[in-house]
């Protein structure tokens, strides 16, 4: 019997619909709720024990590269992923996001027993963190972080899932003018927050400048030659450097070479890293202090949501802002849990909020979520305002991972915490060697075999060696190289659409709010250096 396109049988009791209707049974199939069900249903069903398993091997390994001094997530992150290409985007995400969280926590164990940050943003962690464990309450204190890290994390998954969508739906009626701009206020807010604003500036401008070598193609509005290199690099350069050779170079061999020039020192024995029975844990410590957790783990989204600022600004604002609203600051700084609350909460909650402008809008928000770029690049994905609308499942996979890697990441930590202590007594000249033997064999294997990748993993990584060494800024620089290239499009694509400069400033509100806020970035950086300066003038008085 003939059937109708909506799937019914014409002997049914089921009238023809007349012409420029739709069928019930389509119409169905069509609606806003059905779709949402049925990408549910397609998400549930990518679900396995192997994405599982990856997130909380991600989130062990992560904890081991945090927990060993000069080690960061942003290295665990870029050492392995060349490994998400063979894993695919859903499982390899897995790995990378639980590495992400993993690395983060890990960095509160060497800063808890030995006062040395495992990752930049511990740096606050230490102020009361080694007290306790002087006192000999090391395992109160490392399960005080692991409570406030897995509530940090956790909230701002929530920020995540609630607020991206909404930036992204909102970021989608951009035109190109609107997108560089927004690009241009992502970089003038890393050179304003950057140590000294110039430095962060020409660091973005080296990066930028890296980004445009190779062919200028003609459908970016270019000429199709060639520009920035000698005519002899043409074979290799024409594409210009791969990102992520570049990425493995800066945050892998960099990192190496930095740590080796300090020589390896002698190691470390168990009679230094005893965790005491000073004091027992109980999560009546954090009684009265809901509004400390609440309040730091929201700072940490909102620094993560800016663009190259990193985890030590977010937790040094929290601790700070504990100590000036706390009733018993004066315990601060002596060995005070409240201390170690706003830090790690703080910390741990920078994962997700640096993930909002990346999903959202393509522009990573710390050095972490640049590597992530390159998990998307492999995949052919671009991350930006149509991403999670294109990409429902993997928008649903990136959630569950990141709250299944702060769960394993709190069991883990908080039930095995004296065996994971041991982690900082692993040799460094047996692990250097083996992470430079990953690096190069994963930046040769990632485009198949080519060779200049490794070169290229070489370059970058004594650039970025230098870059350290000389005083220039890393996050300015990167961040300069990855949205360099697509600035340049938007910039040359708005004068090829409105055919006049002024159109930048024109263009629409939205336009305008986004050159008032570049502004305030310059201003901000401007009063922030004129007070250091007014405060090192009074310290030398005094």
């Amino acid at each position: 019997m003939d059937e109708e396109s909506c799937g019914h049988r014409v002997d049914q009791r089921h009238h023809r619909p007349q012409s420029g209707l739709v069928c019930p049974g389509q119409a169905v199939q069509n609606h806003p709720a059905v779709t949402e069900v049925n990408v549910m249903m397609e998400f549930v069903s990518l679900l396995d024990v192997t994405f599982f398993l990856l997130a909380g091997f991600g989130a062990l390994v992560g904890i081991i590269f945090g927990a060993i001094p000069g080690m960061t997530a942003t290295m665990a992150v870029a050492v392995c992923l060349p490994l998400t290409y063979a894993l695919g985007l859903n499982n390899g995400l897995a790995l990378l996001l639980g590495l992400y969280v993993g690395g983060i926590s890990g960095g509160m164990v060497p800063a808890v027993l030995l006062n040395i940050p495992g990752t930049p943003s511990s740096i606050t962690t230490t102020f009361d963190g080694y007290p306790m464990a002087q006192k000999g309450e090391g395992e109160k204190a490392l399960r005080v972080c692991v409570v406030a890290s897995v509530i940090g994390g956790l909230i701002s998954a929530a920020v995540l899932f609630l607020f991206a969508p909404m930036l992204a739906d909102f970021s989608i009626k951009f035109s190109y003018v609107e997108k560089f701009l927004i690009i241009l206020l992502a970089l003038s807010v890393i050179a304003s927050l950057s140590s000294n604003m110039l430095v962060g500036i020409f660091s973005g401008v080296i990066g930028i400048w890296l980004s445009l070598v190779g062919v200028y193609s003609i459908s970016d509005g270019g000429n199709g030659k060639t520009r920035l290199m000698a005519d002899f690099m043409e074979p290799y350069l024409y594409e210009g450097f791969s990102l992520l050779p570049v990425l493995i170079g800066i945050f892998g061999i960099s990192t190496i070479l930095l740590e080796a020039e300090k020589g390896v020192k002698s190691e470390l024995t168990s009679d230094r890293l005893k965790l005491g029975k000073g004091g027992v844990f109980a999560f009546s410590i954090f009684k009265g202090r809901f509004t400390n957790l609440v309040r730091s783990s929201f700072i940490g989204t909102f620094v993560g949501m800016l663009p190259g600022v990193g985890g030590s600004a977010a937790s040094v604002l929290a601790y700070t802002q504990e100590k000036n609203l706390s009733r018993d600051s004066s315990e601060m700084g002596k060995g005070a849990p409240q201390g170690l609350m706003a830090s790690e909460s703080a910390n741990n909650a920078l994962t997700g909020g640096a993930l909002i402008p990346l999903l959202s809008l393509g522009i990573p928000g710390d050095s972490t979520t640049a590597v992530l770029i390159g998990a998307f690049t492999l995949q052919g994905i671009q991350v930006g305002p149509l991403f999670i609308p294109e990409n429902a499942n993997t928008w649903y996979i990136m959630m569950t991972a990141l709250v299944f890697a702060n769960i394993v990441m709190f069991f883990l930590m908080f039930f095995a915490i004296k065996h994971i202590a041991k982690v900082v007594m692993v040799p460094k000249h047996i692990l250097y060697p083996l992470i430079t033997m990953m690096c190069v064999v994963g930046a040769y294997a990632i485009n198949y075999g080519i060779m200049f990748d490794v070169w290229t993993l070489l370059i970058f990584g004594v650039l970025g060696y230098l870059i350290q060494k000389i005083g220039l800024e890393v996050a300015p620089l990167i961040i300069g190289f990855i949205l360099g290239g697509q600035a340049e499009i938007y910039f040359v694509k708005s004068l090829e659409s409105f055919g006049t400069l002024s159109i930048f400033f024109t263009k629409s509100p939205i336009a305008v709010v986004l050159w008032l806020l570049i502004l305030a970035s310059v201003v901000f950086s401007i009063v922030m250096s004129l007070k250091s300066r007014a405060k090192g003038r009074q310290d030398v008085l005094s």
